[in-house]
C-alpha cells in the first residue's frame, strides 16, 4: 500500500460502484480492476477485545517512565542531598605569636629588673639603648614611608646625652641638653640642599621630643634615694595597665574604643586597664614606696591607665599615617622598640609628677 491511498476522500472509494446483486457495468477485468484499486477504509483506533482503558494507561504510563529521562527537555530529578551543617564558631585567637611575645617580655624584664637593682648607672645605659633603636626605628620608617629625613646622627647622640643629663643633672640638664640636641638638628641638615629643610628639621625636632626627652623622666625617677623602687612602680603600672586592657578586651571587648585609629581597642578593654591599674597602684603605693598611701596608688593607676591608652593610641595614628604595622620586627612578638615604648614614653612624666606630688623628690 502505498501513502498515497491515505490522502483520498471518506467514501470516494464507493463512487460508481455496483450495487449489491447487479451486473458489472463493464468488462471483468475492468472489475477486477475496481477491486485493486479500491481504497481500504480508514479504521479508528479502538480498544480490542478483551482490553480496556487501563490496559492503554498502563502503556502511556510505560511510555512515560521509558521516554522521561531521553528526552533533553526533560530533566532527572536530584538525589536528595543532606544540607550541610554550619560550620562552628572559631575561637578569638590574638594577633601576635603569644607564645614569643611571653618569653621576649620576660626576657626583657630580667634584664630591667637586674639592671635597676644592682647598679642604677647599667640601668641608664638601657635606657639609653631604647632610646637610640627607638629612634633609629622612627627614623627610618619616616624616611621609608613619607620620604622623611630627619638626621639620625645628631638625635642619636643628642638622645643618650639627654638621658644622662636627665639622671646626673635632673631637669634643668634634661632642658639644657634637649635644647642642644635641637639646635643641633639645624645645624646638621644644613648641610644637604634646601629642598625639603623645614620638613626634615619639623621631624627630627619632634623625635627629640617623643622619643629622648620623655625617656629622661625615667633617669629622673631613678636619681631619687628610692629610684629603683619609683622605677619599678612606673614599669609594673604601665604593664598591668596594658595587660588588663588586652585581657579584658579580648574577653568581653564588643565596643570599639577609637575604631578609626585602632580597631582592636575596646572600651571594655579600657575599663580593664583602669581596674587592674588602680588595684595594682594601690598595692604599690602602700608596701613599695615610703610614704606613699593606697588612696594616692588609686589616683596613679587611673592616670596609668589614660596615659597608656592615649600614648598607645598616638603611635597607632603614627603607623597608620605610615601605612605600617609595626615599627620594627626587632622583638619576636612584639614589633619594635618603639612598638613597646608606645605607652611608657607618655606615662613616665606622669608617674614622675605625681610621685613628686605625693612623697617628694626623694
Amino acid at each position: 500500500m502505498n501513502d498515497s491511498s491515505w490522502g483520498a476522500p471518506q467514501g470516494a472509494g464507493y463512487r460508481g460502484a455496483p450495487e449489491m446483486g447487479a451486473a458489472p457495468a463493464g468488462p471483468a477485468h475492468d472489475v477486477h480492476g475496481a477491486q485493486q484499486t479500491r481504497p481500504m477504509p480508514i479504521v479508528p483506533d479502538v480498544p480490542g477485545e478483551g482490553r480496556d482503558a487501563d490496559d492503554r494507561d498502563d502503556r502511556n504510563r510505560d511510555a512515560t517512565h521509558v521516554s522521561g529521562p531521553l528526552f533533553r527537555d526533560e530533566r532527572p530529578q536530584e538525589p536528595m542531598s543532606t544540607p550541610t551543617p554550619p560550620p562552628p564558631p572559631q575561637k578569638k585567637r590574638a594577633g601576635r605569636d603569644l607564645r614569643a611575645a611571653i618569653g621576649v617580655g620576660v626576657g626583657l624584664g630580667a634584664v630591667v629588673i637586674g639592671s635597676l637593682f644592682v647598679v642604677k648607672a647599667v640601668f641608664v645605659g638601657v635606657v639609653v639603648l631604647a632610646v637610640v633603636v627607638g629612634l633609629w626605628e622612627l627614623t627610618s620608617r619616616l624616611k621609608e614611608r613619607k620620604g622623611i629625613d630627619a638626621p639620625l646622627v645628631p638625635l642619636a647622640v643628642g638622645g643618650a646625652m639627654m638621658v644622662v643629663a636627665g639622671y646626673v643633672w635632673d631637669a634643668r640638664g634634661a632642658w639644657i641638653a634637649m635644647a642642644l640636641t635641637a639646635l643641633a638638628v639645624l645645624v646638621w641638615r644644613m648641610t644637604r640642599p634646601p629642598e625639603d629643610y623645614l620638613k626634615d628639621v619639623t621631624a627630627g625636632v619632634f623625635a627629640v621630643f617623643y622619643v629622648p626627652f620623655l625617656a629622661t623622666f625615667v633617669s629622673m625617677m631613678l636619681s631619687a634615694d628610692d629610684g629603683a623602687w619609683r622605677v619599678l612602680v612606673f614599669l609594673l603600672l604601665t604593664v598591668v595597665s596594658d595587660t588588663g586592657a588586652y585581657a579584658v578586651g579580648w574577653r568581653f571587648g564588643t565596643h570599639k574604643l577609637a575604631p578609626r585609629i585602632s580597631p582592636g581597642k575596646t572600651r571594655e578593654g579600657l575599663f580593664g586597664a583602669v581596674a587592674f591599674a588602680m588595684v595594682v597602684g594601690a598595692l604599690c603605693m602602700q608596701f613599695l614606696i615610703d610614704g606613699g598611701r593606697w588612696w594616692q596608688g588609686l589616683l596613679m593607676g587611673l592616670a596609668v591607665a589614660a596615659s597608656a591608652t592615649l600614648g598607645d593610641l598616638g603611635e597607632s595614628m603614627i603607623k597608620r599615617d605610615l601605612g605600617i604595622k609595626d615599627m620594627g620586627t626587632l622583638l619576636p612578638g612584639h614589633g619594635g622598640i618603639m612598638d613597646r615604648l608606645d605607652s611608657l614614653l607618655p606615662t613616665a612624666p606622669i608617674v614622675w609628677l605625681l610621685l613628686v606630688v605625693f612623697v617628694g623628690s626623694g
